[in-house]
């Protein structure tokens, strides 16, 4: 009698573990989800920044190359990246006299935007990366 309740004390126990290890496992899948998930998060967030910033430069680097190669500026294509990138070149719009040679223009105030366009994306990545790694 003694050993049959033995037994059923062992077999309890057995299980009372059991129970406790699936629990166990059951937090660490739960963990590795909430951190997949906020991995997944942290990645759009830092893509589309990568992405918004790059499509600016580009805009930016096409409309310094259209002026400097003297584009004409009735051509619906060069009208088009003039008027998409005007706000953006508006704040640096007359930070610095431009350069030109006949129709050619060296647009330094684009290049202004491009390096502090570009500075503002890597500080939003570096503020982004600083948030998520507390």
């Amino acid at each position: 009698m003694n050993n049959d309740r033995h037994e059923q004390n062992n077999s309890e126990r057995r299980q009372e573990l059991r129970s406790e290890q699936e629990a166990f496992q059951l937090r660490q899948e739960e963990k590795r989800l909430e951190t997949g998930k906020r991995s997944s998060t942290f990645a759009w967030i830092i893509n589309s920044i990568y992405f918004l910033v790059g499509s600016l430069e580009v805009l930016l680097v096409l409309r310094f190359l259209l002026r400097f190669t003297g584009a004409n500026a009735q051509n619906i294509f060069a009208q088009f990246i003039t008027n998409l990138s005007a706000p953006f070149v508006a704040p640096f719009y007359n930070l610095f006299v431009n350069s030109s040679s006949g129709s050619n223009v060296f647009d330094i105030n684009v290049l202004i935007a491009i390096i502090v366009y570009s500075l503002l994306g890597w500080l939003g990545v570096w503020l982004v990366r600083f948030i998520y790694a507390r």
